[in-house]
């Protein structure tokens, strides 16, 4: 008994640590792109696919591994995700022209589509519901922290060496991980061999890719207007709702819609799209007040959001093990009323905020989301039954991903769009001033905007109702 709960406890280990390693990568190369558009003469539009492009390819692939995890061992389709992941990045790392540094990132991004819904499967299968708080912990540790460092480690070394080391560093752990898996990683899914359905998977690349890439390109200048914004989210709506109709109607669909029978489990991606959404455009905007207020280099930015990211690791492991003791309620609602408080803190940030109350501002909401996020978590899995869990874990990643692109643009449209009102009304001559007190106006907006998503999140924790230790509840 005690060999096979080591043994478990490896599994989800490397698996944590793969994730990590691929989460990191949403961010780390925000910092860098300035050196990449200097280095290839290129446009900052055009550097932004590194990013833009490594978000879509995860968006695309999420969604198909509930089909993969049926199909393919847990060994093949980590080993399969690394491999991805290895060659993409040491392609980007190498490539002489910049579309080769892109065909790098898209691959990347389409071994870590396969790697994040896998670990969360994993943990289903193998701990307990009465235990899950604690792993699930872990593994929001990685989601929310591993993008909040990117940024640091890459402005270290963007400032100091070549933005190539980004990716040289990753290789040694990548091929470290697919050499250990390939020895140690054993298989802890039940393959049922569903039969492959080209049409689904046609339909979830355009619903979400549409998606994700029209709100990935919603904060560029010409916003929400942009023709490839408008066709990406008609294109994403229109592929999304036959993509939905398509997996109702089928016997083995590729993404089964069933957790959503229950009510818990929908509240539960409610709730995280929220708190997710709040999570990533907060990791924006505030960097971008404090390097046009302070002039912040890239590192000293990294610096700023750093002990932020050290506070969310801490409360996301101590949250996790609560949650298996409390259960979810007191947990979420503290959280939500934490976030709230600080982001109505925020609306009173100005150009004469310091560094240091910028840092203490953004701990304390981080010290928030990571209350909420492993028991939102948590008690949306612990509603799908054995025979969805690789669905349920899909669903889950994929509102991460999407709630990842939709909240920076939203809030960058906001921020943009105040801005740009309070520019055309002053009456201010001084250019620099007017553009500063514009850009203050915008951030107030969005905090306030903010406070209102979380107290929208705040209302439905109310309503739900904690059934969190049960092991299969109805769906």
């Amino acid at each position: 008994m005690e060999h096979t709960k080591k043994g478990s406890i490896m599994i989800i280990a490397i698996l944590i640590v793969g994730n990590f390693l691929a989460l990191i990568n949403e961010t780390v190369m925000n910092v860098a792109l300035p050196k990449i558009i200097d280095d290839f003469s290129i446009s900052a539009n055009t550097a932004q696919w590194l990013s833009t492009g490594y978000m879509l390819m995860i968006g695309i692939a999420v969604p198909i591994t509930a089909f993969l995890m049926q199909r393919f061992t847990t060994r093949q389709l980590f080993l399969c995700a690394m491999s991805l992941f290895t060659a993409g990045t040491l392609l980007a790392g190498t490539a002489p022209v910049f579309p080769l540094v892109l065909a790098g990132r898209i691959i990347q991004g389409s071994g870590t589509g396969l790697i994040l819904p896998l670990v969360m499967n994993v943990i289903l299968t193998l701990v307990p519901p009465q235990k899950r708080g604690t792993i699930t912990g872990m593994l929001t540790l990685v989601i929310l922290f591993a993008p909040a460092i990117g940024p640091v480690i890459s402005g270290f070394i963007v400032e100091h060496y070549s933005w190539r080391v980004v990716f040289f560093m990753m290789l040694p752990v990548a091929l470290f991980m697919i050499f250990y898996a390939a020895f140690r990683l054993k298989n802890v899914t039940e393959l049922t061999n569903p039969k492959i359905d080209i049409l689904s998977i046609i339909l979830s690349t355009i619903g979400f890719g549409g998606i994700v890439f029209g709100f990935s390109n919603a904060g560029e200048e010409a916003g929400w207007s942009s023709p490839k914004v408008m066709i990406g989210l008609a294109a994403g709506i229109i592929g999304l709702m036959l993509f939905v109709r398509r997996q109702l109607k089928m016997k083995e669909p590729m993404l089964d819609m069933r957790p959503f029978r229950s009510k818990v489990f929908s509240a539960a991606v409610v709730l995280m799209w929220i708190v997710m959404m709040l999570q990533f455009s907060m990791m924006l905007i505030l960097p971008l007040y404090f390097q046009m207020a302070l002039q912040l280099s890239p590192l000293d930015t990294g610096f700023l959001m750093l002990p932020g990211g050290l506070v969310l690791a801490m409360t996301s492991l101590v949250a996790g093990r609560l949650f298996d003791k409390l259960g979810f309620k007191p947990l979420l609602m503290t959280g939500l009323i934490i976030v709230i408080a600080v982001l109505w803190l925020f609306t009173n940030i100005s150009s004469d905020t310091s560094m240091a109350a910028g840092m203490m501002l953004y701990a304390g909401f981080t010290l928030g989301v990571g209350l909420t996020m492993a028991p939102i978590m948590t008690l949306g899995l612990n509603q799908v039954p054995k025979p969805l869990y690789p669905h349920g874990s899909a669903i889950m990643n994929t509102v991460n991903q999407v709630s990842g692109a939709i909240g920076p643009a939203l809030y960058t449209t906001i921020l943009t769009t105040v801005s740009n009102r309070y520019i055309e009304l002053s009456s201010l001559t001084n250019k620099q001033e007017l553009q500063m007190q514009g850009m203050t106006a915008g951030v107030h907006t969005v905090y306030f905007v903010a406070i209102g998503f979380a107290a929208v999140a705040l209302f439905l924790s109310l309503l739900v109702k904690s059934n969190s230790h049960e092991e299969n509840h109805g769906v």
